[in-house]
């Protein structure tokens, strides 16, 4: 499953903690209206990640 993944890894706790306290910190003032993925770059493969 890992081979699929374009990070090569699962993704962790830390990784959508991250992005959590991205969108609550003043790093995130200038974002409106969008849809932020935490996927390790799956879902930008044409076959979406499945092989």
């Amino acid at each position: 499953m890992v081979s699929h993944i374009p990070l090569r890894r699962l993704g962790e706790p830390d990784d959508i903690a991250s992005v959590a306290l991205m969108l609550i910190s003043d790093a995130s003032s200038w974002l409106t209206g969008q849809t932020i993925v935490v996927d390790g770059g799956t879902t930008n493969q044409p076959s979406g990640g499945v092989g």
